[in-house]
């Protein structure tokens, strides 16, 4: 097991080398890890209330686990409230680490809540489902679910 150091180390070392405009990024084992740890840290999950209810959604402590969609279902509008509800939530110096299906909204909601004041947002690499394999299917190459971290389906 690693310390809370060890872990905001690495994802402060990936923020360093990609230059990400956020406070870094963690694996989904380091996030689960850090979570554990730390348990006043959150998990955003930014994706659509229809993927929570087609796909499933990970697994963590008690109060832990926070649905705010980045863009709303049908039609991928964005939520124009998504900094507003995340403030109700949270507060400015919570550690918050965004999650989506493969990690390309979550990199935009961590950049925003970065830019909203929140110092300690972070993104979570692979996603819940991770990349598509050679037919496209997805939870077979990397993500959340490929991890082999708790998480329930639909």
């Amino acid at each position: 097991m690693s310390t809370l150091e060890q872990i905001l180390a690495q994802a402060e070392k990936r923020r360093a080398e990609h230059q990400l405009p956020y406070a870094g990024a963690f694996t989904p084992a380091e996030a689960f890890e850090f979570l554990q740890l730390k348990p006043e840290a959150r998990l955003v999950d930014v994706r659509t209330r229809a993927e929570l209810d087609w796909v499933g959604r990970p697994v963590v402590g008690d109060g832990q686990y926070i649905h705010i969609e980045w863009t709303r279902y049908p039609g991928g509008v964005p939520n124009t409230e998504f900094i507003e509800q995340l403030r109700s939530v949270a507060s400015a110096d919570t550690h918050l680490i965004f999650l989506c299906r493969s990690a390309a909204r979550s990199k935009l909601a961590a950049v925003a809540a970065e830019k909203a004041g929140f110092g300690k947002a972070f993104d979570l690499l692979e996603g819940f489902e991770g990349a598509k394999d050679g037919n496209g299917h997805r939870k077979t190459v990397d993500g959340w679910c490929h991890s082999g971290l708790p998480w329930l389906g639909a």
